[in-house]
């Protein structure tokens, strides 16, 4: 019998793409369910749902069943991902493909349960756990098998996950709970702090791309937004000004440049040697603000660079794996020796 094709899952905050064994990235789509709260009926999956956040009736919710990078609501991240299995796989969804998913270095063992068990329910004969900085080390194209130290910050959504990697395995790890959406939050934060007018996530975003920066002078943009007056609850627009961005997402900067810091203070001396020569690679959609690598490279006084397409690179990650799936089984978290590791938790 013919199996359906394996798939490689980047599970984000943000969104979700997936991986084809053959056929390589054939999906990008937003994490985001709509539902109608009296029947429990699902109206959109992924984009669709996405153009409705902000935008709904009180009988509808636009959900984002992933904070912080870990699953908050089982159900509707079941319901997610048996859809986007089911529209990968097409016909060939029913022949049940394997599939390894990424997910943050700090995940607890009860979270990584629950992505097995969503995995599994979704569709899958069988899943895989990876942690996201090998995945987002290797879909950069770094040789992370060699006795070498290679350093990669991968900062999603909801989570910056940094590491350093010798020999297939991650030598020192953290994670820390700031990505892309804790900037957007805190554009929001200021916004309303400052200027009285309350924004929603997308008009956020939408400023983080178009004006945002990490540093000053990098960038010198405009952008005219709309919202609601605090102050007598009307319509009106705001000129937003880089520097402005800049001061909102100063403080959730600091805490990813933290990290990187503590990571490279456990680092053994002979991959630190390994990391002056080669720099720190940044991935995931959130290491594309403007300028966030000079700051990195300037607050540690090592290069730092953004890996190309950056926002892919975690999915890519998963394809290598599938592709050496038999060499990394030892090393992937699956749902037997979760079972054993879940026991010893209870």
């Amino acid at each position: 019998m013919v199996l359906a094709a394996d798939l490689g899952v980047d599970l984000g905050t943000t969104s979700v793409l997936v991986y084809m064994q053959g056929r390589g990235i054939v999906l990008n789509e937003p994490s985001v369910v709509s539902i109608e709260q009296k029947t429990g009926k699902v109206l959109a999956v992924g984009e669709q749902a996405h153009t409705m956040l902000g935008r709904t009736p009180e009988n509808i919710m636009a959900i984002r069943p992933l904070r912080g990078g870990v699953i908050s609501d089982f159900t509707v991240t079941e319901i997610m991902l048996r859809y986007f299995i089911g529209k990968v796989c097409g016909a060939r969804r029913f022949l049940r493909p394997r599939v390894v998913v990424c997910i943050p270095v700090e995940t607890t063992t009860v979270e990584k349960k629950a992505v097995i068990e969503a995995i599994i329910r979704a569709g899958a004969r069988e899943a895989y756990l990876m942690e996201e900085p090998r995945a987002a080390a290797l879909g950069a194209g770094l040789e992370i098998f060699a006795p070498s130290g290679n350093m990669i910050v991968d900062i999603g959504g909801g989570t910056c996950d940094i590491a350093v990697l010798s020999m297939g395995e991650a030598v020192v790890s953290s994670s820390v709970r700031v990505g892309g959406d804790n900037f957007d939050e805190a554009i929001i934060r200021y916004l309303r702090r400052e200027h009285n007018l309350l924004v929603g996530e997308r008009t956020a975003e939408l400023l983080k791309i178009e004006v945002g920066a990490a540093l000053p002078g990098i960038r010198a943009a405009t952008m005219t937004v709309r919202g609601r007056d605090l102050v007598n609850g009307l319509p009106r627009s705001l000129d937003v000004n880089t520097a402005q961005v800049i001061e909102a997402v100063k403080e959730s900067l600091q805490m990813v440049v933290k990290g990187v810091h503590q990571v490279l203070e456990r680092t053994p001396p002979e991959l630190a040697g390994d990391i002056m020569e080669k720099g720190i690679i940044l991935t995931g959609g959130g290491a594309m603000l403007e300028g966030l690598h000079k700051l990195i490279s300037r607050e540690t006084g090592l290069p730092a660079y953004l890996a190309d397409d950056p926002i892919s690179c975690v999915a890519r990650g998963t394809g290598k794996a599938l592709e050496y799936l038999e060499l990394l089984r030892g090393t992937l978290i699956t749902g037997k020796n979760m079972a054993a590791a879940y026991s010893s938790y209870l």
